[in-house]
């Protein structure tokens, strides 16, 4: 039986999410379903997270078995010729029995993207949150800087609680102006310059796991910071209150991208790399 790891990228607006519902299409289904019409054995997919509707991905990651001897190049290649093309097989390799796309990741990287600037864009509604009012990014990157390090981030969380424990650590969370909006890269790295003054605000945040809707709820209250309305010392508040009617509100979900999934080098195939970070 072979493991086989994909590392996918896909437009989340047209889905109900990566998990499978009843109520409209999901990433997971489409993928399950063309790998049964590529290996011809229907299979479960897992995957490192659970995006929600929505919520897009560039660095996707989600592993299946098979019994199926088609190579990787075939499996990438022919997985592809049967999904919609919101959804795209970037790599595809063999990995260890024991790897299991959820359970080995060591940390996820999103990046939530707002579009600040007037007027609108008429072609970025389902990519970026549109925000037209002034932000002072210096602020919201200050504020930014408390919420690193290891905290319940209950406040952050919708429909608390949702997991064992809402305990989670950030490693990095910064709040930059760009002039232009890469994350249409398949490839994303990680030392960009920032514009200073460009219209596109990047919210890149790197933790070791993420509570339901956590993310969007950061930037959703780095906002408040943004415009004036909360201070870096009544977010530090909030995150010791564990309320979450004292943060801000849960940004959409266009704006939020999955860049990339951390795994630990030791289920990196020999001769194929894990990321091009």
């Amino acid at each position: 039986m072979r493991n086989i790891r994909l590392r996918l990228a896909y437009d989340g607006t047209a889905f109900v999410g990566w998990q499978v519902q009843p109520n409209g299409p999901s990433v997971q289904s489409c993928l399950e379903e063309a790998i049964e019409k590529l290996t011809g054995t229907a299979t479960r997919v897992t995957a490192a997270g659970r995006t929600d509707s929505g919520v897009h991905a560039v660095g996707q990651v989600a592993n299946f078995t098979t019994n199926s001897n088609i190579p990787c190049s075939n499996i990438l290649s022919g997985l592809q010729h049967f999904l919609p093309a919101d959804i795209v097989v970037v790599e595809a390799d063999e990995v260890a029995a024991e790897f299991h796309s959820t359970y080995a990741a060591v940390g996820k990287w999103y990046r939530y993207v707002i579009h600040n600037a007037r007027p609108r864009h008429p072609f970025l509604d389902r990519y970026a949150w549109q925000y037209e009012a002034d932000l002072d990014i210096d602020a919201m990157q200050e504020a930014a800087q408390r919420l690193i390090g290891t905290h319940d981030f209950r406040a952050f969380e919708t429909q608390h609680p949702n997991r064992a424990t809402s305990v989670r650590t950030i490693r990095q969370l910064d709040v930059a102006r760009h002039g232009q909006f890469s994350t249409w890269s398949l490839w994303p790295v990680r030392d960009e310059s920032p514009a200073g003054d460009g219209p596109f605000v990047w919210i890149d945040i790197t933790a070791d796991g993420f509570l339901y809707n956590m993310v969007r709820a950061i930037t959703g209250t780095l906002v408040q910071v943004g415009r004036g309305r909360m201070t870096a010392d009544e977010l530090t508040g909030v995150l010791a209150s564990g309320t979450r009617d004292d943060a801000g509100e849960t940004a959409p979900a266009c704006g939020l991208y999955l860049m990339q999934v951390e795994y630990d080098e030791s289920v990196t195939p020999v001769g194929m790399p894990n990321d091009h970070s």
